[in-house]
């Protein structure tokens, strides 16, 4: 049987899985093997990641909301059915940004809230 040789190829490959590995500890940024396998296991990673992200600021928009909503004699629930019931589609994002950074605007939907869930 012929000989094959490995030619550029491999080189190819495993200079680009070191230079992604690159800012390891350790073996992992300097032998192939250890570094294919850390940079299988952060790419899994980095994709749970970008979904756990959404989780953690749909979080924090709530507390802010809530926190925000007590201020103004309301819950979140209360705030959020009240939005509901009077037509007013903001999202969970933009009523945070109200309640951090403009908080007259956000007290007059709370008291539009308010007014609608009291009906």
């Amino acid at each position: 049987m012929v000989r094959v040789k490995g030619g550029y190829v491999t080189r190819r490959r495993r200079k680009r899985v070191l230079k992604l590995a690159k800012g390891y500890y350790g073996a992992k940024h300097r032998l192939f093997k250890k570094a294919n396998e850390q940079l299988l296991k952060s790419f899994s990673y980095a994709y749970r990641d970008r979904r756990q992200r959404k989780r953690n600021f749909r979080n924090l928009w709530i507390v802010r909301i809530n926190a925000a909503a007590r201020n103004n004699g309301l819950t979140y629930s209360k705030m959020m059915h009240g939005l509901k019931l009077a037509g007013i589609e903001i999202n969970r994002k933009m009523l945070a940004d109200l309640a951090v950074n403009d908080a007259q605007a956000f007290s007059q939907l709370a008291g539009i809230a308010k007014e609608k869930v009291n009906a």
